[in-house]
């Protein structure tokens, strides 16, 4: 989990958690794992756990951790190497920043963890690895990202006129299972993208290679507005002509490819900012189950009496804005109206039941061109950076003691 999303009301959450009392500390300080010549503890991986539950995190929360903490050694690694640090200044300043998206301070949040027994330097080092890792991409690909004016053009068009866009796409998902080698599969979706040509051909191979549900229908979505999709694949899809194929783009857990076919326009639309609310209730991999899940629930209110009795993490509702909605959620959300539902993502097991509750315009205010081309650099930069700590990983020995 990084700094760019944090778990709505988070001030409600943490009392919760303080009424269900704490969780039993793990023994001591012994070794977990090692990643290359740096330990991950037995406690790390406790206070993780409490950190993660505090923000309601879905499903396990171990596993969670555990990946976290990893990926944070191999950021360290890599900033050590680079001779990178951070200030007290800018440790503080993320700390606030992060703390702010719950309405609290920093200290405030500080003492709120404190009271469910999560350490205060739990806290700052889950900050500090966020924005270490972005010095370290800052380094690593400083001057290597070309953005046009095109570019930024394109990306204001997305982001001033969404509500009168409407796009038909295609789509091929690669699926990128958890704890599996995501190398061959990132380069059978570059490969893809550079050779696929037309409509018919994305159709062939998105019946080959695609795990969406579209895949049998050769990857063919209905027509679906720019407002509702999140910002980094509105301007992709955007970006294209008729019958071009995008760059890969990589959400979690899977790599995406999209075609376009058209692009649409209401002219009566005026142009908005989307608020979305969607719930996500982790539900047994069980047909009969989802079946009658669909069924017994017509908005997402009716999900809490489904939720009665089971842990906390089954069940989170968030409220954001369209375009910070995480990739592979806010695709699936793109095509509901409210109180539909999609099951096409897992997660630890689990189908994520995802409702959409409503979407609503919100303010929007003026757009600075120098703030697009910074947004527009930050999501090339999320795709080389996902690539770049692949590679880490897999020159890395992580090992159990």
């Amino acid at each position: 989990m990084g700094l760019s999303f944090l778990k709505m009301r988070l001030a409600a959450v943490l009392c919760a958690t303080i009424l269900a009392g704490p969780v039993p500390a793990q023994d001591s300080f012994a070794p977990r794992l090692y990643v290359g010549d740096r330990v991950i503890t037995e406690y790390e991986v406790a206070q993780r756990v409490l950190f993660l539950r505090a923000l309601r995190s879905p499903g396990d929360l171990e596993e969670e951790a555990l990946r976290g903490l990893v990926e944070d050694r191999l950021r360290q690694t890599e900033a050590e190497r680079l001779e990178l640090t951070l200030t007290d200044e800018e440790v503080k300043e993320g700390m606030e920043e992060f703390a702010s998206r719950a309405n609290l301070t920093a200290d405030a949040l500080t003492v709120e963890l404190e009271k469910i027994d999560i350490a205060p330097e739990t806290f700052r080092d889950f900050v500090s690895a966020g924005i270490l890792w972005r010095k370290v991409i800052r380094a690593k690909f400083a001057g290597k990202v070309a953005i046009t004016e095109t570019d930024v053009d394109r990306a204001l068009e997305a982001l001033v006129r969404p509500r009168a866009l409407k796009v038909l796409a295609s789509e091929l998902v690669i699926a990128l299972p958890e704890g599996t080698d995501p190398t061959e599969k990132l380069a059978l979706a570059d490969e893809l993208s550079r050779t696929i040509s037309g409509e018919t051909a994305f159709a062939d191979a998105a019946r080959e290679y695609s795990a969406a549900p579209t895949a049998a229908e050769g990857g063919r979505l209905d027509w679906v507005p720019v407002a509702n999709l999140p910002a980094a694949i509105g301007a992709a899809v955007l970006a294209l002509g008729p019958g071009e194929v995008s760059d890969p783009i990589q959400v979690p857990g899977a790599v995406v490819l999209f075609l376009l076919r058209d692009v649409g326009m209401d002219e009566t639309a005026e142009p908005v900012t989307v608020t979305v609310e969607w719930a996500e209730f982790l539900v047994p991999d069980d047909p009969k189950e989802i079946a009658r899940l669909r069924a017994s629930v017509d908005d997402c209110n009716d999900l809490y009496q489904q939720a009665k009795g089971l842990p906390q993490d089954r069940l989170t509702i968030t409220k954001a804005l369209a375009s910070d909605v995480p990739g592979d959620v806010g695709l699936e959300l793109a095509r509901l109206d409210p109180g539909e539902t999609s099951v096409a993502l897992q997660r630890a097991g689990f189908r994520r039941f995802l409702m959409l509750c409503g979407r609503e315009p919100t303010p929007e205010e003026p757009i600075s061109r120098d703030a697009v081309r910074e947004r527009v650099i930050n999501q090339k930069l999320e795709g080389l950076a996902a690539r770049y700590l692949e590679e880490l990983r897999a020159a890395t020995i992580i090992r159990e003691p």
